[in-house]
């Protein structure tokens, strides 16, 4: 159970009535159903799937950096759309008390994610500089849960030369002791902001890395890379500036819809427990666009946990279509799940790896999936 009397100390209240213009939200709208931290109200945590924390820490970017509240810009857009998914429960915890120094905000958002994570609750966080990545992982580390982390994200942030937090966090991740990162993937890099050796380094740890090229020639090919993943971290220069005018980084990304998919993928995941959205910044933003952008992928992962809850376990073989291939000198069993079409596929210790329908097809021609290879290296 969530005790929010342990979070207190650590949050702000927002206000409905502050980001709807002192309106009243449409008794359909998710405003009107998030149950929210406000003066005078303390939300049942227990009884929700999602909860919402804002985290709009930039110090990050630099010393001395504040711009406006990202996570209430976002807030304002998501609380006006339509509420569809009525067997998801969403509450939002506030926004995470700034520490005095960056650490200590650090410190603030892994107390949170540790209790509600523990609590077997879904966490989407609204943040500011992508290094509060690591916050989202100390999360884990400090239970010592072992876990498979996603980043997407146009840039790798593995400048070990480099003074900047946002642009350097993933070496303290991976280089930190003891560690908990059992695998790590990385979606949507842009080759011409990546040194090559980089991914050179991060081949020879088997992490699997996907450029954006990659990611968008086959959206099927990410679904099962996320339903393995705990944590999503997720930093909004992914998306094309002409759908996210607050990306300035570069032109090219993934389409808003595209983004919307990966953020659906991610709610279906019956073990991804944390999403972190970082990178957003309001002063760059044109019209809201890029605030309204991440409310319907927000929308999205809500639609992606009410299929995920629909999902059969792997146990109850009479919801799964099962085939049974021989692929070399390799006897396997794939799963094909009745309610919502995703695949599965046996590895050689009996244990069953998210896979795509690709996969099968070439198992079925007598192809070892690349997907089995890089397991198996791994193992």
């Amino acid at each position: 159970m969530a005790d929010f009397a342990l979070l207190h100390d650590y949050l702000i209240p927002i206000s409905k009535a502050d980001l709807n213009n002192e309106q009243e939200y449409d008794g359909y709208q998710i405003g009107a159903i998030c149950d929210c931290y406000e003066e005078g109200n303390i939300p049942d945590l227990d009884a929700a799937d999602i909860i919402l924390i804002g985290a709009s820490e930039e110090r990050g970017y630099g010393p001395g950096r504040k711009g406006p509240d990202a996570a209430d810009a976002v807030r304002r857009e998501f609380f006006s759309l339509y509420y569809w998914h009525k067997e998801v429960k969403i509450a939002d915890v506030g926004n995470l008390r700034p520490g005095i120094a960056l650490t200590d905000t650090y410190a603030g958002l892994k107390t949170i994610l540790s209790e509600l994570i523990n609590s077997s609750k879904t966490v989407i966080i609204l943040g500011g500089s992508h290094d509060l990545t690591y916050a989202q992982y100390k999360a884990y580390a400090t239970q010592k849960y072992v876990i498979e982390a996603t980043v997407a994200d146009a840039l790798i942030d593995l400048k070990e030369e480099s003074t900047i937090p946002a642009d350097s966090f993933l070496m303290e991740m991976f280089t930190e002791q003891p560690n908990y990162i059992r695998h790590y993937n990385h979606l949507g890099f842009q080759s011409f902001f990546v040194h090559p050796r980089m991914l050179e380094t991060l081949d020879k740890l088997r992490f699997d890395c996907y450029r954006l090229g990659k990611v968008r020639e086959n959206m099927d090919e990410m679904e099962p890379v996320l339903r393995n993943t705990d944590m999503l971290s997720l930093d909004i220069n992914i998306i094309r500036n002409s759908d996210a005018p607050a990306n300035t980084l570069s032109p090219n990304g993934l389409a808003g819809d595209e983004a919307c998919m990966l953020s659906r993928y991610a709610g279906m995941s019956a073990r991804l427990s944390s999403f972190g959205i970082y990178g957003y910044r309001p002063e760059k933003d044109k019209n809201h666009l890029t605030a309204k952008q991440i409310s319907q992928m927000m929308w999205y992962f809500m639609d992606g946990v009410a299929i995920r809850n629909k999902e059969a376990l792997l146990q109850d073989r009479e919801a799964f279509w099962e085939f049974n291939i021989v692929c070399g000198d390799i006897e396997t069993v794939f799963l094909k799940s009745k309610k919502t079409g995703r695949w599965w596929m046996q590895m050689p210790g009996k244990e069953f790896l998210p896979c795509a329908y690709n996969d099968y097809l070439m198992a079925s021609n007598n192809e070892i999936p690349e997907r089995w290879l890089r397991h198996q290296e791994r193992m």
